[in-house]
């Protein structure tokens, strides 16, 4: 008869067949060595360690331990340097030059004859040259594809001037230039390994690649020549990282709970009520086990109005997008529907968590009184002549769908969810078929430019799903991308927030946010909008 392991035994067997094979020669006690290993699960798997193709969570939080960028951010989404010490912009906002430090190196390799190689301009030229090279097919390509100059976008003038030519001003170039897909790597290591570069990182980052197995588990270790100090002491704290691949989630948070990981990020809905209490916050019981974390994530989420000029439309009515805007408790479907995790959207659609957020921008509320009145208004006192309306969405979002419902009854409006397949209703959005549709938007780089674009009449859809058009939005769009002092630049956000407030082309329903379940040994864990996982000053007990 044949034993079926569960996934933790798995779990275990491996955890301790790696801990023998990658650390026995770094210590004679494997145990002591352990308690300085910080261990996480990645159930999605890692596809890639190669930065050009960083494009989901896991890729990015494995390549952000390995590589750095020019610019890296903190835990505000504050810009700050990294390979790049400092940088200059030209008055035209048209070329960036980056000074470098001098003390970055590659990690020991066969590629370098198993040494180690200084990091130079070149590296960074070669690095965002092959992002933008059809050959290397990256999806990250789309970042620098129409924004960089089309002759010579990349520039050495020296071993530390590094020149970026754009096409034109667009100042959210610092922000797209700290993602992960950006990272510097030496062209020997991607000439030498060839498709296998993907599993032979070769990076500048504080932690190094020792050994991975593929759906099992992967370990890295300290860089002992990582170059970013913290005082006189040199990062990264800890000795090293193990990553699991766990792809039960349930399993996944009995590993958690057993001690055998020493973080989690998020929780399955199936077993939420066991964890968190009706506030979002963590249950009593627990919180002498492991701590929760919960930080601003830069996600949306929203109901988008086809804003295209329709007389058979009727809501292409403002006075009625801006009834439903208050004909709806966001609080009650945090409360009802999220077990408290999330913010009302009520500041308008760009989400803290940005730099430029600004809670004291007033948008909608639940107000029935004041929703009732522009219906009213509009012609429609209590409902009266209004066709049902229907609100297309997947079945993720029905429960929301049909909470909505409910409320808009109260006012007058008969709402209908349609409910469809995710694939297909996204191709009725960006074709424009579609009057009213759930939609999220999550920002792909630090800037709120990512949120305001979507409104800018001269994109298609997508990003512009609604197919907003408001001329005076446009020019504050244009100016901000040219403006670098950043209170100026926020400042012309704050009024594109407040256009789009008043227009109602969408109605923000909540601000995401993200959970980070951690044990107690864990010390200096950050959280950012991005949800970036950062563990170069993580100290563990």
């Amino acid at each position: 008869m044949k034993y079926r392991f569960t996934d933790l035994q798995i779990y275990g067997i491996v955890s301790l067949l790696f801990l023998s094979l990658s650390f026995h020669s770094c210590t004679n006690d494997p145990q002591v060595f352990d308690k300085q290993v910080f261990h996480y699960n990645q159930a999605a798997g890692i596809s890639s360690l190669d930065p050009a193709f960083a494009r989901d969570q896991a890729n990015i939080w494995a390549v952000n331990q390995l590589y750095n960028s020019l610019l890296q951010l903190d835990d505000s989404l504050h810009i700050k340097p990294s390979i790049a010490q400092r940088w200059d912009i030209s008055e035209d906002g048209l070329t960036y030059t980056f000074h470098l430090r001098n003390d970055v190196w590659f990690q020991a390799d066969a590629c370098f004859k198993d040494s180690s190689r200084k990091v130079t301009a070149l590296d960074v030229r070669y690095s965002l040259s092959r992002l933008l090279n059809p050959r290397t097919a990256s999806p990250g390509a789309w970042v620098f594809n129409g924004r960089v100059d089309t002759a010579e976008p990349f520039i050495v003038l020296d071993d530390t001037t590094f020149i970026l030519k754009l096409s034109k001003p667009f100042l959210p170039m610092l922000g797209i230039l700290t993602m992960q897909y950006c990272s510097i790597l030496p062209r020997e290591a991607v000439e030498m390994y060839g498709p296998d570069f993907r599993s032979h990182p070769v990076g500048t980052g504080p932690f190094k690649l020792k050994l991975w197995r593929e759906g099992s588990a992967m370990i890295l270790v300290k860089n002992e020549k990582y170059f970013e100090r913290e005082g006189d002491e040199r990062l990264p704290y800890i000795k090293g990282i193990r990553v699991s691949f766990i792809n039960n989630k349930k399993t996944e948070f009995v590993a958690f709970k057993q001690g055998k990981l020493d973080f989690i990020s998020g929780i399955d809905a199936s077993f939420q009520d066991e964890v968190i209490d009706e506030n979002g916050e963590l249950k009593k019981e627990l919180q002498t086990t492991f701590n929760l974390n919960k930080a601003p994530y830069l996600n949306t989420e929203y109901l988008g109005f086809l804003m295209k000029p329709d007389s058979s439309n009727i809501l292409s009515d403002r006075k009625i997008r801006q009834a439903i805007n208050y004909g709806f408790d966001r609080k009650e479907l945090i409360h009802y529907l999220r077990n408290g995790i999330g913010r009302p959207a009520e500041n308008g659609f760009t989400p803290p968590g940005l730099p430029c957020f600004d809670g004291n921008i007033s948008g909608y509320h639940y107000d029935i009184e004041k929703a009732r009145a522009l219906l009213k208004e509009s012609g429609h006192e209590n409902g009266a002549g209004l066709p049902e309306i229907s609100l297309y969405t997947n079945d993720t979002y029905k429960e929301m769908g049909l909470m909505l419902s409910k409320q808009l009854d109260k006012i007058g409006i008969k709402l209908k969810v349609e409910v469809t397949e995710p694939a297909i209703l996204r191709e009725w959005i960006s074709q424009g078929k579609v009057a009213f549709f759930r939609g999220s938007w999550i920002a792909d780089y630090p800037d709120a430019e990512s949120y305001f674009t979507v409104f800018y009449s001269k994109n298609n859809s997508p990003p512009n799903y609604t197919h907003f058009n408001n001329p005076e939005y446009d020019k504050l769009y244009e100016l901000a991308l040219m403006e670098k002092n950043d209170s100026a630049r926020y400042a012309l956000y704050h009024k594109m927030e407040r256009i789009i407030i008043d227009d109602a082309p969408i109605v923000p329903l909540y601000y995401d946010e993200v959970l980070r379940f951690t044990q107690k040994r864990v010390k200096y864990l950050n959280s950012n909008g991005l949800n970036l996982l950062d563990l170069k000053r993580v100290k563990l007990l």
